[in-house]
């Protein structure tokens, strides 16, 4: 369990005889819970604070994937804008007449 590596264990048994209140009691106070079924985690109780920072985590992970990815095949090679424009049948006077969504 690498995503919550000092999460405390508990059988569906133990986490029915505690209630889904104290549950969220423990999350409460910064306990990470998992919840186990014959040995295997089957789900985890978190705080919601604990919830957003591991998907900030997520979130950064797959900004530096990308920045790792781009860093690998990058050629240098750019591509002009008005050639992308082109591409998807615009100039960019065809864009800037368009109207503005928020009118």
């Amino acid at each position: 369990m690498t995503a919550l590596p000092h999460a405390a264990e508990l059988s569906v048994t133990e986490a029915t005889q505690r209630g889904v209140a104290r549950l969220v009691a423990d999350a409460e106070q910064g306990a990470d819970l998992v919840v186990t079924r014959r040995h295997q985690p089957v789900a985890a109780v978190v705080s919601m604070r604990r919830l957003n920072e591991l998907e900030e985590a997520a979130a950064d992970l797959r900004d530096l994937a990308l920045v790792l990815v781009r860093a690998a095949t990058d050629t240098g090679r750019r591509t002009p804008i008005d050639d992308v424009l082109s591409a998807f049948g615009h100039t960019r006077e065809s864009l800037a007449a368009l109207p503005d969504e928020d009118e």
